[in-house]
């Protein structure tokens, strides 16, 4: 009787930690590659904020240039300041979208 009683013990114990043993390197697995993408957005968006920094600060360098010169309009020095933002943040997007 208590030779029954162990066996039916041991089987119980082996059917419920048996699927346990079987799910956890799945799960594991699957937050790797989900942290692995949630870095590389990551470092997306970093690489796109300093493409725009970048183009912020070559704006306001040519903006400066052409107020400095005497052939082009104050309108026209802010129309190159926005273009070349815009450019920036195009090529931002692309950065993203890559």
């Amino acid at each position: 009787m208590k030779r029954n009683v162990r066996l039916v013990v041991g089987i119980l114990t082996l059917a419920l930690t048996g699927p346990g043993i079987l799910i956890t390197p799945i799960v594991g697995y699957a937050q790797t590659q989900s942290k692995e993408r949630r870095d590389d957005r990551q470092d997306d968006r970093k690489e796109s904020r300093d493409t725009k920094q970048e183009g912020r600060q070559d704006a306001r360098t040519k903006k400066a240039e052409c107020k400095k010169g005497d052939e082009n309009t104050r309108s026209e020095c802010r129309q190159e300041s926005r273009d070349t933002k815009q450019d920036a943040r195009k090529d931002a997007r692309e950065i993203k979208r890559d």
